[in-house]
């Protein structure tokens, strides 16, 4: 059995950091019964281009691999008594809305504990249930303007920049994920269910860490680097190769004595300009110059040889379709192939979460559902017979068929 087996999570989830976090719990065995509302047309993911076509995307098979979905109209009385009675038997329910709809769709804690006194009820939000910002709408790009992100992103002198990937949204994911499994072991343990209350905006305050700790402590200002570099640590940044680019990293002092080797300029390790990481970081004008013309001078992969061998670490600065298909990638397992009626063969990425020893073969796993696919067969495991499933249908809260 896998981790995760004998967990039932009710998801009203939508776009991509509710999905992402429950992605993993369904890779890890929890049945993510995800409720879709009819009259919205589903998940807002599902129609996210440029890759769409009717009532799904490639957008949406990338989160929602793994789960099951129902339709349901949660705010008529009749869907009402569904969810409810899907709750009775779940562990969690589950939702990244804005933060005053948790409570306008009574689904908190205090909504649902007479239904179910154990169940965990799991918010990530824009903003948070509580503090000035707790009706506003939150997406990943406005998390990252307002958490100051976008202020240390980017080349000196230049326009602010949000990172290529809406970090904000998958680590607010992770954290939905950790606080909702804490949840349900407490329940467990307890007897008593609880609100999880999490938000993008807590996730990226929090992702601040050690500037945040320096600017708090220390007035640190931080400002943006030029070619990605470390505030502190020096050399650790990209460098532009014959043909391409590379980033080295000096994160302890062996390495750098080991890199002055490898340049063929073994004197900078003796030089006291250059002797430690403070030295280094106060005349960061001399050495990175001297640097940069040196790693000019050869092709990436000239260099690469040497910089593996002494086991500096470095990389190559890869583009999508390189990191597709490095032998790490490979290796790892990390794409999952699925066949889609729309889309043909989709290869989507694995979660990085998993469980059992090193080099084990991972379960197969299922594209993301249609809309509603799993309506039917959902409702039977709750005991409604063919007949109240009908009527169910015929009320339209379950959606047009």
């Amino acid at each position: 059995m896998r981790p995760l087996e004998d967990v039932r999570i009710i998801s009203l989830e939508q776009y991509g950091a509710g999905p992402f976090g429950s992605m993993h719990l369904a890779e890890l065995g929890a049945e993510i019964i995800k409720v879709e509302d009819p009259a919205a047309g589903g998940d807002v993911g599902r129609t996210v281009p440029p890759y769409a076509a009717e009532g799904d995307s490639l957008f949406f098979q990338s989160f929602n691999r793994d789960k099951y979905s129902i339709t349901l109209d949660v705010r008529s009385p009749e869907g009402r008594e569904v969810f409810e009675d899907l709750v009775r038997g779940a562990d969690a329910v589950y939702s990244n809305l804005r933060g005053d709809v948790p409570e306008k769709l009574r689904i908190r804690y205090e909504d649902l504990k007479e239904v179910n006194p154990r169940i965990v009820c799991c918010s990530l939000t824009g903003f948070g249930m509580t503090g000035p910002r707790s009706k506003e709408p939150g997406y990943d790009y406005v998390l990252q303007a307002l958490g100051g992100w976008m202020s240390l992103t980017g080349e000196p002198g230049g326009p602010p920049q949000k990172t290529g990937l809406s970090l904000v949204d998958y680590c607010g994911g992770y954290v939905a994920a950790i606080s909702l499994l804490s949840g349900i072991h407490a329940a467990r343990r307890d007897g008593v269910g609880m609100d999880c209350d999490l938000s993008l905006y807590d996730t990226a305050i929090s992702l601040l860490t050690y500037p945040g700790t320096w600017h708090l402590t220390a007035d640190y200002e931080p400002t943006r680097t030029r070619r990605s570099a470390h505030p502190s640590l020096v050399p650790f940044q990209a460098f532009e190769a014959a043909d391409g680019w590379l980033v080295v990293g000096c994160a302890k002092e062996k390495f750098w004595q080991r890199l002055t080797e490898v340049i063929g300029q073994p004197e900078l390790a003796a030089d006291e300009r250059f002797a430690t990481f403070a030295d280094r970081d106060r005349n960061r004008s001399e050495i990175l110059p001297l640097l940069e013309d040196v790693f000019r001078t050869r092709t990436v992969a000239d260099w690469l040889a040497p910089l593996y061998e002494a086991s500096i670490p470095c990389a190559p600065i890869n583009d999508v379709a390189a990191a597709m298909a490095d032998p790490h990638t490979v290796a790892r397992d990390l794409i999952a192939s699925t066949e889609h009626p729309a889309f043909g063969t989709v290869r989507t990425l694995r979660s990085a979460v998993r469980v059992g020893p090193p080099g084990a073969d991972r379960v197969s796993t299922r594209r993301a559902p249609a809309m509603g696919e799993d309506t039917d067969r959902v409702l039977r495991d709750l005991g409604y017979d063919d007949n109240k499933i009908a009527a169910l249908h015929a009320t339209g809260v379950l959606g047009k068929d």
